[in-house]
């Protein structure tokens, strides 16, 4: 079996924050210096699963193992949730880490150890009722009641490429879209961001009567928005790690 090499995604994801740093300090100084305290910030949401063999990456599993898979997964989380706390860190979001897997206590002692205080269940449901949940939880949590709805970016964690600059493109492009949405090679999304306008309440459309996991998940999203009336904000094209094929870049 082609070995692994399990050092390549954490490489190449601090070779990219470092080669964005220079290139987003200006933009962060500006969204910093406009953030005033009673603002309400976005709320940032990890949609991730406790990386133990054999509870995920089944699909990567069947190829290489479920204790590979694991470890793969692990870093994955660990990279989103070190570039998601940078953002957190400039004061630009709320950070919230939904969990599945774990029961609650150990959810929290997770993100504890992660340095993120706000975890939540994911609970039950397709992928898009979980999502969903979690946006109307992100409401409840925030710190003050908006007139409208609290706008709300929600992500995975299986991007050994996310930087800190997809984010803060994320956030501003929420400042002029409805929706914005990071489409991926599969023909899913990476991360979809969703405007206040869109959140009180929660539309129903981006998240029911969809086929996770297919090719069909961002085409039928956007063909919704259209009948909405709404054009989605797209970011960078990326490839999410879910099967085999996806390690071609990473494999020794």
């Amino acid at each position: 079996m082609t070995a692994i090499n399990n050092t390549a995604i954490a490489k190449t994801a601090l070779d990219k924050t470092a080669l964005d740093k220079t290139a987003i300090d200006k933009t962060a100084e500006i969204k910093t210096a406009k953030a005033k305290p009673a603002e309400i910030k976005p709320a940032l949401i990890v949609m991730a699963r406790w990386p133990a063999p054999g509870r995920c990456k089944r699909r990567l599993a069947s190829g290489i193992g479920k204790v590979h898979a694991a470890r793969i997964q692990s870093q994955l989380t660990n990279h989103t949730l070190h570039v998601a706390r940078s953002i957190e860190r400039l004061g630009l979001v709320e950070l919230q880490l939904a969990t599945t897997g774990l029961a609650p206590r150990a959810a929290a002692r997770w993100g504890s150890s992660q340095g993120i205080s706000k975890v939540v269940d994911q609970g039950l449901g397709c992928l898009g009722v979980r999502m969903r949940r979690q946006i109307l939880k992100a409401q409840l949590c925030s710190q003050s009641k908006p007139r409208e709805g609290r706008s709300t970016i929600l992500i995975g964690t299986d991007l050994p490429e996310l930087c800190q600059r997809d984010l803060l493109e994320a956030l501003s492009a929420l400042e002029q879209h409805q929706l914005v949405l990071g489409p991926a090679d599969d023909g899913g999304y990476w991360l979809i961001g969703l405007s206040g306008s869109l959140i009180q309440p929660v539309a129903t459309w981006p998240f029911c009567g969809i086929s996770w996991g297919t090719e069909q998940v961002l085409p039928t999203t956007m063909q919704r928005a259209e009948l909405a009336g709404i054009t989605p904000a797209l970011l960078r094209q990326q490839n999410d790690l879910d099967q085999l094929d996806d390690l071609a870049p990473w494999q020794a």
